[in-house]
């Protein structure tokens, strides 16, 4: 039996035994948690979401064992349920199975801020735009225009969907407003611009003629020039010849009026089985033409205004018509400074061919044609051998661009 001195001793040894096991403990401890107010994930709907969660064993939201009881009750049930038949089974998968709707081709005819109307071989179809259709890295702003030919699934009723746009081959596009490093697309697929003027009330403005004709080359669009309201002519002559410049290019002119019908056989010709877009100054009667072609379009004409002797503008809205012998017109507002976005004043030229054959004889090789002495354009137009209408407009052009790159 152990003496008293010995059992003080083992209990002392005991004692320094445990003090030192209580400090390695407590200097390996891992810090204690803190509770976490928001314990739910981030799918907390979802039931199996409870079961996956990683609780602190220091702070549990459950009793011990509550999981497993929990997970056993929920596969027993979901094994009923396979094993055991629903009477509702066949009715379910009626409900939930989606018709199979045939896509359908058509051609956008009017545009709105989200829904757009396209035109399935005469049917008039009001269309939402499918949701992964984005217009991000092509350099435009919206996903559809007027002209786009799209891929559009229909269940039977005036409504639609857009499914897809399919590729260009043709864009007028301005630059937009707010972004100027983006483009708004005014009209898609085209195939010619025609270029309305008025031989009086408007006064023909040959630099606006002008300025369209370079829109269409830039753009891949053939140019139809028609001079409206030749009965406020002297004669026909006059017309052609005021116009002749244009038509020893090559250009195709159609001299029309809307009020007696002069020039609408021809107008319709040049129409028939083409996309073509509309444009010219506001009040030349771009609508009363299209009536003339084709009665019952119901469009809108207006007048001159009297004090300041432009054309009120009438149409608002860029919209497409159908033709019933075939074709499309699409009606645009006045426009005048989109067509010429991002040209420079040494590419101008290259859109005279005129221009471009005099320049030949310049005695300097970059040549403005505008103040260089020995410039063979100058001398050109002095002699008559060049136009100088369409040299004065050139000179207009000239300066409303920027300078070289």
């Amino acid at each position: 039996m152990a003496s008293r001195n010995e059992q003080q001793w083992e209990h002392s040894r005991d004692n320094k035994a445990m003090r030192q096991v209580r400090k390695q403990i407590k200097h390996n401890r891992q810090p204690k948690q803190a509770r976490q107010k928001n314990w739910l994930p981030a799918n907390w709907d979802d039931p199996d979401a409870f079961y996956d969660l990683d609780v602190s064993l220091v702070e549990r939201v459950m009793p011990r064992g509550e999981r497993e009881r929990r997970q056993a009750v929920l596969s027993a049930a979901l094994q009923a349920l396979k094993e055991e038949p629903d009477e509702d089974e066949d009715d379910a998968e009626e409900l939930w199975q989606v018709e199979d709707v045939p896509a359908s081709h058509g051609v956008v005819v009017e545009v709105s801020s989200s829904l757009c109307r396209v035109d399935l071989d005469g049917r008039s179809l009001v269309c939402a735009l499918r949701g992964s259709l984005s217009a991000e890295e092509t350099g435009y702003t919206n996903v559809v225009a007027v002209g786009d030919e799209v891929v559009v699934s229909a269940n039977g009723s005036d409504q639609g969907v857009v499914e897809r746009v399919l590729p260009r081959r043709s864009v007028l596009a301005r630059p937009d407003v707010f972004r100027s490093h983006l483009q708004q697309v005014i009209v898609a697929n085209a195939d010619q611009l025609l270029i309305v003027a008025a031989w009086r009330d408007p006064l023909i403005w040959p630099e606006l003629i002008d300025r369209y004709l370079i829109t269409a080359r830039r753009n891949n669009l053939t140019p139809v020039i028609c001079v409206n309201k030749i009965d406020l002519a002297e004669s026909v002559a006059a017309c052609r010849a005021k116009l002749q410049p244009y038509l020893d290019l090559g250009y195709r002119v159609v001299f029309a009026s809307a009020l007696n019908g002069q020039g609408i056989g021809e107008l319709r010709k040049a129409l028939r089985g083409q996309t073509t877009v509309l444009a010219g100054m506001s009040g030349v009667g771009k609508s009363s033409l299209l009536t003339a072609v084709q009665p019952g379009l119901q469009l809108r004409v207006s007048e001159v205004n009297e004090d300041s002797g432009e054309g009120r503008h009438t149409t608002t809205q860029v919209t497409m018509l159908k033709l019933d012998m075939g074709g499309f017109v699409v009606d645009t507002p006045g426009i005048r400074e989109f067509g010429l976005s991002g040209l420079r004043r040494d590419e101008l030229a290259g859109f005279y061919p005129e221009i471009t054959s005099a320049a030949a004889g310049c005695r300097f090789g970059d040549c403005s044609h505008i103040h260089e002495p020995g410039c063979a354009v100058k001398s050109a137009v002095q002699q008559g051998r060049l136009s100088a209408m369409r040299y004065h407009s050139y000179q207009k052009i000239y300066h409303t661009l920027p300078g070289r790159r």
